[in-house]
């Protein structure tokens, strides 16, 4: 199945407390497209960029076999970019820089080449962006998948659930979960969002895990110990990424295949935070994978003998 994503592709420059970087590729769809092409998933991006985005970059999708057709770029414009110093723990950052740019009146534009795609991952974008898109495809995507964060629920909370009720999965970590919901307990907040709309609910935990509620059922999933991780950016993409791509790649959406999707999402996210930005997810292949999820399922297998 053909997996279309609709999101940024941008420059970020990252500090941790192992280093800092100048501009490097970055964006959702960047990290999205690179997951789905080591899976083996034929991916279409719908994004922006400027003039100033690099050759080099655009011939590393086209490598991929990334479909590039609904790649706008503004001659006369600047790419995206973000740049965000993350703290000791990893799990809060500062934003020193936003530059919006050509994001600011991206108006996506759907290649005939990808309006059969029947998966659908939407990107962190405004939720009035993210319903455009759905209005210009000729079909509905057998399966829409959203991610969105709190920015959205502050400023355009209405909009968000018009989204959000056309979704079939939803993808957002704790503390958006809680504050979509109006619940403390992701329980009772999965519930709250499944009456909104969407069928699946996936809420991540960061280095806890993530969650996955759906069909009446949960299922929980560990993040994988590391013992280095030198950047969180781009996990969440990547995270997504991995579960979109596999579900394409199985042509199944149901519970147990979407339970399997959330540990390959997991595997490919714990590839991404090794390295900054992109470098590390570039150099994966397909044994790493299997050899990463194997590693899940030892760490996640076990047997109880009450006797």
């Amino acid at each position: 199945m053909k997996l279309l994503v609709v999101g940024s592709v941008a420059f970020d420059a990252i500090e941790t407390p192992f280093g800092k970087t100048d501009k490097i590729l970055g964006g959702a769809a960047t990290y999205i497209a690179i997951t789905s092409s080591i899976l083996g998933v034929k991916s279409g991006i719908v994004s922006v960029v400027g003039g100033d985005f690099p050759q080099e970059y655009l011939d590393m999708f086209s490598k991929r076999d990334v479909n590039l057709e609904g790649l706008e770029i503004v001659k006369d414009g600047k790419t995206f970019f973000w740049s965000g110093k993350y703290h000791n723990d990893l799990n809060t950052r500062d934003t020193l820089a936003t530059e919006v740019n050509v994001l600011e009146n991206f108006d996506p534009k759907i290649p005939e080449s990808m309006q059969d795609a029947e998966v659908l991952l939407l990107g962190n974008l405004h939720p009035g962006v993210q319903l455009s898109v759905l209005e210009k495809m000729n079909n509905r995507p057998k399966l829409t998948i959203l991610d969105t964060m709190n920015f959205w629920m502050d400023s355009a909370m209405d909009t968000l659930k018009l989204m959000i009720a056309k979704t079939d999965v939803i993808s957002i970590n704790d503390e958006e979960a809680r504050q979509l919901s109006g619940e403390y307990s992701l329980v009772k907040a999965a519930k709250k969002i499944h009456e909104i709309g969407p069928a699946y609910v996936i809420i991540k935990k960061g280095e806890h895990g993530a969650l996955l509620f759906g069909e009446g059922k949960i299922f929980a999933i560990p993040a994988l110990p590391l013992e280095e991780v030198f950047d969180p950016t781009g996990a969440g993409d990547t995270f997504a990424g991995g579960f979109a791509a596999y579900l394409a790649k199985k042509g199944n959406f149901d519970f147990e295949t979407m339970k399997s999707a959330l540990i390959v999402g997991s595997a490919m996210a714990s590839f991404t935070v090794e390295k900054f930005g992109t470098e590390r997810i570039e150099e994966v292949q397909e044994t790493d994978v299997y050899l990463r999820i194997k590693q899940f399922k030892e760490l996640t297998t076990f047997e109880v003998d009450l006797d």
